[in-house]
């Protein structure tokens, strides 16, 4: 075992958030009391490209750098996910923050960082309170060995919506802008200036608020070294004990899916 984050750091860490779009996934932090400072966006016209950040100044680095390139359902991935992957990990590697958090889709390939231990687990926005069947995996890196231990509601099962995609104000059929908005956790946003199908998108492209909370809160009670505690193998958080291997049955079809990932990404011959 070992200490958590210092009482005087542990309700005002300042991170620094990669790929903000609107920023959900900083929203949610900033809830939790994080001072939250939102690096370039191409919403803004800006490229990570041209972004740099001097080492020791965040405590942290959040993110969810674009997952089109990994999504199931396209079927001519190109090199960009890559990229802005290798992006991410250079401004980490640029900062040296204490933490990272590196958000995406299923099949995100495993990433890795000099001196950081990495844990990744999966989430679903049932566990954290709403009602839509949407997943997202995070990869923790830390430079002290910690490891996240989500706290996961029991999930939902009445009234379950469809998930809350960007391409959702392209249909005629779209739902309310407000439902689509509270469905990810959000109070009806007015983002003058964007189209109908933009305002979807900027949204839909969101990490749910109350997701975003629930790893924050996780963070500010990481006080579990990797070392000290056997954790399910897909790396989905949960604590395994005896002769388990895995925590429950869906860890098993993950592991698959994320062989299935990283041989792909072997076979195109790209190394994270």
């Amino acid at each position: 075992m070992t200490q958590g984050w210092p009482a005087e750091h542990s309700h005002m860490q300042l991170v620094l958030s990669l790929f903000p779009g609107i920023d959900l996934l900083g929203r949610g932090f900033e809830a939790e009391g994080f001072c939250v400072v939102r690096g370039p966006d191409l919403i803004y016209g800006m490229d990570i490209r041209d972004f740099h950040c001097p080492p020791g100044r965040f405590d942290g680095i959040i993110g969810g750098s674009p997952c089109q390139d990994f999504s199931s359902l396209n079927r001519n991935p190109g090199e960009n996910g890559l990229e802005m992957l290798r992006e991410y990990l250079r401004c980490v590697e640029d900062v040296m923050p204490d933490w990272f958090l590196l958000e995406n889709v299923t099949r995100v390939p495993d990433v890795s960082s000099p001196g950081y231990s990495i844990q990744r687990f999966d989430l679903n926005a049932r566990e954290c309170g709403l009602r839509q069947s949407r997943l997202r995996h995070f990869q923790f890196g830390s430079l002290r060995g910690l490891v996240l231990i989500p706290e996961r509601m029991k999930p939902l099962r009445d009234r379950l919506e469809p998930i809350c995609l960007a391409s959702e104000g392209k249909k005629k059929d779209r739902r309310d802008w407000s439902d689509f908005c509270a469905l990810q956790g959000l109070p009806t946003l007015k983002l003058p200036g964007m189209s109908i199908e933009a305002k979807y998108r900027a949204v839909g492209n969101g990490v749910p608020v109350p997701m975003a909370r629930v790893v924050a809160r996780a963070i500010l009670k990481a006080n579990i070294r990797i070392d000290d505690v056997r954790l399910c193998a897909c790396g989905c958080g949960r604590i395994v004990a005896g002769k388990q291997y895995m925590a429950i049955p869906a860890c098993r079809k993950r592991m698959q899916r994320r062989r299935e990932s990283s041989i792909a990404a072997v076979t195109r011959g790209v190394t994270l």
